[in-house]
């Protein structure tokens, strides 16, 4: 079966960006046609577009929208470069936590430097077009590396994993869950619980409706069940992604998966990572400094559009926390495993810069 599509690019320098509005997975399938970057924004903060390769991409296909827009408005050459500049803060500043974002825009911005400063809006645009699209291209191919550094490791038996991890979050396979279909397509066998992931139900939602589409065996639970299920001795390894790496190892992931790795570790099933380089930032040590996105309490409150606690209740939603380093097996990345999951480790395999 083919693997689903979070988002494309329609068009030349003047065209847009369409995404699979994920919020409304798995009942219904549309796309969202973004013509301006307003609309952009509006997808990453409303997680239409979610996963922190995804939204990296999402924002340097933004940074093309906000050329067309100075384009359109017929801005002079200093006056878009500006506008850019405007736009691409904008963007970076979508979601906090996750630093492909800002890595991607950045990135984006830097082949501007070296470009003449009378260009026109609509060249600086095409110019910003095929430096998306590479980045697009090249997480493809880092989901691809990921997927096979972690089949040759990831032991053998039934898996547990969290949140979204697969195409839907990037621009490829995924990264924890191609891990889990590079292995199923190299005909291992196993089922895969996916824990439900509260309150937004991304693992239901979401992973279970990938490997649905890929015809793996899949089991949904409540994340409130994945100590007993640990407990029972079924799952050989847990594996999920991750939105930030500090140059120490701690691991930014989606709420519940500290608590996870805990449980993991309580009974000694090994806990890995996967993630693309660029989700590293080595420049924070501790996971103490990762800023933690705070979410509505309406997505606490009514999941799913449904009355879950009284009115004059309040609501804790942050949508991310820190999983330390030491308890963690191993980072897979698409130059290979961190193993152990040292300071040392992580400057010398991304030092290294190999693709594997």
């Amino acid at each position: 079966m083919t693997r689903p599509v979070s988002l494309r690019w329609a068009g030349d320098q003047a065209g847009a960006l369409d995404l699979l509005d994920q919020t409304l997975l798995p009942s219904r399938i549309e796309w969202i046609h973004c013509t301006d970057v307003d609309q952009v924004v509006e997808a990453i903060k409303s997680l239409r577009v979610r996963g922190a390769p995804a939204i990296g991409i999402a924002g340097g296909y933004g940074l093309v929208l906000a050329a067309a827009e100075a384009a359109r408005d017929g801005l002079t050459p200093e006056a878009a470069r500006a506008h850019l500049l405007a736009r691409a803060e904008t963007l970076a500043c979508a979601r906090p936590t996750a630093v492909n974002l800002r890595w991607a825009v950045e990135r984006c911005l830097a082949v501007l430097s070296g470009l003449a400063a009378d260009l026109p809006a609509s060249m600086l645009g095409a110019t910003l077009l095929a430096e998306a699209r590479t980045i697009h291209q090249e997480d493809g191919r880092l989901c691809a590396a990921i997927g096979r550094h972690g089949a040759a490791v990831l032991p053998a038996g039934d898996i547990l994993t969290h949140c979204n991890t697969g195409a839907l979050a990037t621009g490829g396979d995924g990264t924890a869950l191609a891990v889990i279909t590079t292995a199923w397509d190299q005909g291992r066998r196993f089922r895969v619980f996916a824990d439900e992931t509260r309150p937004l139900f991304q693992g239901a939602r979401l992973t279970a409706w990938e490997l649905v589409q890929r015809g793996i065996p899949v089991t949904v639970l409540v994340d409130a069940a994945a100590g007993h299920l640990l407990k029972t001795g079924r799952i050989a390894a847990c594996i999920v992604g991750a939105d930030r790496i500090t140059a120490s190892g701690d691991t930014a992931n989606k709420i519940g998966t500290y608590s996870l790795a805990v449980l993991a570790a309580a009974h000694g099933v090994p806990f890995f990572v996967a993630a693309p380089s660029s989700t590293f930032d080595l420049s924070i040590d501790s996971g103490d400094e990762i800023p933690i996105e705070q979410r509505s309490a309406a997505e606490v409150l009514w999941p799913l559009g449904v009355a879950a606690a009284p009115d004059g209740a309040e609501a804790y939603n942050p949508a991310f926390d820190v999983t330390p380093a030491r308890l963690i097996r191993g980072i897979i990345t698409e130059h290979g495993m961190i193993e152990p999951v040292t300071r040392e480790r992580i400057a010398e395999l991304l030092g290294r810069g190999r693709v594997g």
